[in-house]
Formats: C-alpha cells, structure tokens, sequence
C-alpha cells in the first residue's frame, strides 16, 4: 500500500554516544546488527549534535527545531510552552496521525505538544522539582544523581528503565498493528523514545554476556582533577565525583553495561522493524534514528553528559529509506534542531516563514546535496552559573561562559580534545572572531538574568504546589476497555474480521 505522503518512524534512543557506536568507528565492539544495516543501507549523518547536553533542553529544541534560550527550555525541570509549534503540530495540519510512545520529558501541564495520542507516560516528572538554583551554586541538588549509576552498575534482571522500554516497544508496535487495521491510508508520524542506554547502567545478562571485561575498551583520555576546566570542575562535584576516584574495575563494569544498554536498543529496533515489515509498511515509511544527546562515560574522567566535549554532544542520526534516499555518508555537521523542518520538507511542505526557526531541512543533504557545516548549542543546568554556549564549524569547536570557560579545539587534528588552543597566540584571530560572533548571536548577560528569573519563579511556584492537594502534570494514558477485544455490543463476526490482519 502507497501512502500520500511517507510515513516516518522516529526512534529515540537516550544517552547514547556517537563516537563510541559501530556506524561511526570501525573498532567499536558494541553489538549492534539492526541499527547497523540501516546505517550501511541509508544515510548516516556523521557528525550531529544536540542543542543541548541534558535530557529535557534537548528535546524541547529537538520537537520545535529552536534553541533551548529561545523557548526557554533552560533545565530539566522548564516549562515547555504549550503554543511553541512542534513538528507534530506541522504534521498533524498536514493530514499525519501523530503518536508517541515513550520517553519526552516534557514538563509543564501540556504533556501532547501536538501529538494526537501518547501511548505511555513518562519516565520523568512532568513537574518544576527538578529546577536549578543559581542563587545557590555551591549546594550540590540532593535529588541530582550521583555515581550510584557507576559503583552499582553490571547485570539485573528488571529495573525501573526495562519495565519503561518493554511497554514504550510494546506499545508502538500495537500502534503499527492498529494503523494497518484501522487507518491504512493515511500517513502517520510514530516517535518511539527508549530511555536506554541512559544510567543507571544495568542491563540483563542476555545482553551483559555480549561482552567480557577484557573485551571493553577504557576511556581514552583521562584528565587529574585539578586539570579539570572550570565548568568540569563543578560537574564532578555536581555528580558527587569529587576527590572519589573511581576504580578502573568500576568504570569497566559500568562501560560493559551501557554497551549491553546499547545492545538491547538495538534488538528493541529490531522488534519494531520486523513489525514494518509484517503490517506491510516497511517500503512506506522513513526511518529516522537519533538521540538527545551522548554520554562521557569516564572519558576525561567525566561521566553522564552535561558539557559539549564530543562524547556528550554528539548524536546518532540515521535515515533510511532507500527507495527516495541512496546509501550515503554526510561529513558536515548538523544537528537536531534540523529535524522538524525535515520532517515537513520530507512530507512535502515547508515551515511557516514568519515564525523563528533554528533548524535548517536536511532533505537536501539527503539528496546528495551541500549543506551548511555549522552546528550551535546552549547549556544552562546542572554545573554552570552562567548559560555556556558552543559552535562548530568547519574543523572548529569554540565552546564558551562570559565568567570562566573559553575553549578552542581544532577536531580533525585532535578528535580527542586535549589541546585547548583559545590562549595559544597562533590562533587568537580564530578565537577573536568566534567571540565576536558569539557576542553578537547571544547577549548573555541578559540571557543569564532571564534563566535566574525562570528558576525563581519556578522554585516558588513548585513550593506552592506542594501544599495541600497535589494535582499531577504526568501523562495519564488513558485506554477505553469497553472497545477492547470481546464485548457484546460489538458484533463478534464483525469483530474478527476487522482485528485480523492480512483481511482474510
């Protein structure tokens, strides 16, 4: 069956490292088959990245395609605003059942942001209890987490993330089955967000015993406390790493772990691509894969994400549709806010003009075209006091705070970022000029003062609604079991001949 418009299927997947995953390094030892062979049969972009480096920015900037100041998506615990256009808003106008299932952490009482239906809820509050407190930057948040994720790391049989991930895949293929049943000519947008390989880094032993300790490779590059940058510095102390050295037994375990998390995406991607092609929607249907951002996972004994050093910053992103797109491999760097206006490019129209747009349509890049090498990212959460921001470009890397952080990294020549060039006199027009520019795109003083306004008010207002009755802003998914399976009001011939797939 041939849809209007292509159906797109985006999957998500949390925390998981480009530079670490088999389609971006040939060495890597992470088992990953299904998400292999789309990468070897579509388009791999090998170098995008996040807007930001945490969970809730990121996705707030991945669905409206705008930068995390814009709509002052600052930490995990922003308000997203109701009347921010998503790509799901712009599909649903052009005709496309819009689905999610899974993670989004959306916080703030809309939890649909266009979506027509949410098949789960989240993993993550929806509400302000997780705001950062500038006015008090050197109390580590007590509900932050901390190395728990690393010393208590290795095998289990169930945990919080699997009973998530098993009913989010669940859910999204029941959605396939009851498209191909119910609504077979009409297109539809499914995002289907996991939270693996996101810590705590646990994962059954189906997926532990891919890999052996001496099979797993430790961090690269390492860096002693005091040779920390300033914004790092904090982070250890955010993640309650300070003056604890980890052991290398612990760091081993917990990479084995995570390469099992990423396994276990990968077999999960399976379980949907096999229900593509059962429901006879795999020749219809854009595959798109990406992620909210890396993991540093020990490299310069940093952990979890939070900075813009490559192992947190960038991201898978794959496409696969063979029949409209051929196999290729895109050099220059993108980034996810470029994803909602693909998706309209690729259902056939455009953005409205007259509303901001950070991101720019990949189609073209798609299609064998040039596109422009320039990425931007901003991060105002756990560990900064002032909003740090990042651009890249070329063979470029600038990252930069107004207080104490300035970085200058040449990545081609040091793709593993040891040598900080900002004060090296040779390049100091390089660093003039990406200053300058980030001057004139950001006033952040004044972006400061609104993220210390947002907190204020949101820690004021979290207080508030502690008290007395608590009304919940968690996505309840709600199910009519009176129009589920076998009821006698619904004619039982009827029934099973509108249930059964193929139509007998």
């Amino acid at each position: 069956m041939t849809a209007k418009r292509p159906h797109i299927l985006f999957i998500m997947a949390d925390q998981m490292a480009a530079p670490i995953l088999p389609m971006y390094d040939p060495t890597s030892v992470v088992h990953m088959p299904h998400l292999s062979r789309l990468a070897q049969e579509g388009v791999v972009f090998e170098s995008a990245y996040c807007p930001s480096p945490l969970c809730a920015p990121s996705r707030f900037s991945l669905v409206s395609g705008q930068l995390p100041s814009r709509i002052e998506g600052y930490d995990n615990a922003a308000d997203f605003a109701a009347d921010v256009p998503t790509y799901a808003h712009y599909l649903r106008n052009l005709g496309y059942r819009t689905a999610l299932s899974g993670k989004m952490h959306f916080c703030g009482p809309d939890q649909l942001h266009g979506y027509e239906e949410r098949m789960t809820s989240d993993i993550y509050p929806a509400d302000y209890g997780w705001a950062v407190n500038w006015d008090e930057l050197e109390v580590r948040p007590s509900w932050y987490h901390n190395m728990s994720s690393v010393l208590q790391a290795g095998p289990s049989v169930r945990t919080n993330q699997l009973d998530h991930d098993e009913e989010t895949i669940f859910r999204a293929r029941q959605y396939l089955y009851d498209h191909v049943r119910n609504h077979p000519d009409e297109p539809f947008c499914l995002t289907v967000s996991m939270t693996h390989p996101h810590d705590p880094y646990t994962i059954p032993a189906e997926f532990y015993d891919l890999y052996r300790d001496e099979d797993i490779p430790m961090p690269q590059h390492t860096l002693a406390q005091a040779e920390q940058d300033a914004h790092s510095k904090r982070l250890l102390k955010v993640i309650d790493l300070w003056d604890k050295p980890l052991s290398d037994e612990a760091i081993r375990r917990a990479r084995r772990a995570y390469f099992g998390s990423c396994s276990y995406v990968d077999a999960k991607i399976g379980e949907l691509l096999k229900t593509l092609r059962e429901c006879e929607l795999a020749d219809d249907t854009i595959i798109v894969f990406s992620g909210d951002h890396g993991d540093m996972l020990g490299d310069r004994g940093l952990w979890y994400k939070m900075h813009w050093f490559e192992m947190a910053a960038r991201v898978p992103l794959i496409v696969h549709a063979p029949a409209r797109y051929a196999s290729a491999r895109v050099s220059q760097h993108v980034s996810t806010l470029d994803l909602l206006p693909t998706f309209v490019d690729m259902a056939g129209a455009q953005i409205d003009a007259r509303l901001p747009m950070d991101g720019r349509s990949l189609v073209p890049q798609l299609q064998g075209q040039a596109g422009l090498d320039e990425a931007f990212g901003e991060y105002m959460a756990e560990g900064s006091k002032t909003p740090l921001v990042m651009i890249r470009r070329g063979p470029w890397k600038f990252i930069y705070s107004q207080d104490d952080v300035c970085m200058l990294y040449h990545l081609p020549q040091d793709p593993q970022e040891r040598h900080n060039l900002a004060e090296d006199p040779a390049h100091a027009a390089t660093v003039q000029a990406f200053l300058s520019e980030t001057l004139q795109r950001w006033n952040l003083p004044e972006l400061h003062q609104a993220v210390l306004n947002s907190q204020r008010r949101r820690r004021l207002v979290y207080s508030a609604l502690t008290k007395g009755r608590l009304t919940s802003w968690d996505h309840q998914p709600w199910v009519d079991a009176s129009q589920q399976y076998m009821r006698n009001h619904i004619d039982l011939d009827d029934l099973e001949r509108r249930a059964r797939f193929p139509k007998p």
